[in-house]
């Protein structure tokens, strides 16, 4: 059985623009960050303002910290040989969160299946090579209730663990907000669950319910 994975590669910025060519054929690259396909719409428009006499937009997807969905598509060129080499390429950096278009002008010579093939995946490769791939956590969050007297203990547990506050309110009652490491969250909610007078919950947990009773 695979592990579940608790981190992932993405981008933080549009790549710079790239360009590969074969017999007359141009191929412009492009690499952006995104993580809803509204994002991916307004790139793609962008793109089709800016290269108004292009004849083909091909580009992969690929979204969700844990690589949920993807798409390709071929834009008009023959079937496979656009969408799927770019997404081969999104596989092969291991990325998510992303997007990369190719766009072609066509030159007069037809490169054949292969020769789209080879060329959608080359400047893909080269768009995804000049991008900053960084990796991150998966995360998740933990919310802390608890009376302020209590505050010693849960600040000790906090330091104790080296784990990060997103947000904090300290009054008589007050919340602490934690984000913690996937593959941590269920040592660290037993820690919090199990002290006294500290009541705490998975966020996930909260925005399941309030969608079960929309």
């Amino acid at each position: 059985m695979e592990k579940e994975r608790d981190t992932y590669k993405t981008i933080v910025k549009p790549s710079s623009e790239v360009l590969f060519k074969d017999r007359g054929s141009k191929f412009f690259g492009y690499a952006f960050p995104a993580t809803n396909e509204d994002e991916i719409k307004e790139h793609l428009e962008a793109l089709k303002k800016t290269h108004h006499t292009a004849r083909h937009f091909c580009y992969a997807w690929q979204l969700g910290k844990s690589y949920d969905s993807y798409r390709a598509n071929d834009d008009g060129e023959p079937s496979n040989s656009a969408g799927m080499p770019i997404y081969g390429q999104l596989q092969s950096f291991d990325v998510t969160n992303i997007l990369v278009v190719v766009v072609r002008y066509f030159g007069g010579t037809k490169l054949g299946v292969g020769g789209l093939i080879q060329a959608y995946k080359a400047t893909a490769q080269i768009a995804l090579e000049s991008s900053k791939i960084v990796q991150r956590t998966i995360d998740e969050e933990l919310i802390l209730k608890f009376e302020y007297p209590e505050m010693n203990t849960v600040m000790r547990i906090i330091k104790d663990e080296s784990l990060n506050i997103t947000s904090q309110t300290m009054e008589l009652n007050c919340e602490i907000i934690l984000s913690v490491r996937k593959k941590d969250a269920d040592r660290i909610f037993k820690i919090f669950n199990t002290t006294y007078k500290v009541n705490v919950k998975r966020e996930a947990d909260d925005e399941e319910r309030a969608q079960n009773q929309e």
